[in-house]
């Protein structure tokens, strides 16, 4: 499995934008049979950082509604991504 198969996409939202900024931590949407030390060598792999640490985070599908009809979100695996002091990633001017 390559790099760009295992980190699907960067997760942006205020949260995540906080996390970025106050404890340089980026959250990444991640193939669901990755492992932490998958992510952590496909992040080395794309962005030449190494990481300090890797949390990983099953999302659990949600029920939602529309009028009379019910449906429920895709389920997905996150990735909260650790970078050292002083590296950063632009997750807005990256290319995929």
């Amino acid at each position: 499995m390559s790099a760009r198969d295992i980190i699907v996409r960067p997760l942006v939202t205020e949260k995540t934008m906080k996390l970025q900024d106050s404890f340089n931590k980026v959250t990444f949407e991640v193939a669901k049979n990755a492992n932490k030390v998958s992510v952590a060598q496909a992040i080395k792999e794309i962005y030449n950082i190494k990481v300090e640490g890797v949390n990983i985070v099953n999302v659990h599908p949600k029920k939602k509604r529309m009028g009379r009809y019910e449906g429920t979100t895709s389920a997905y695996k996150k990735a909260i991504v650790t970078l050292p002091e002083g590296a950063s990633i632009d997750i807005f001017n990256s290319e995929k």
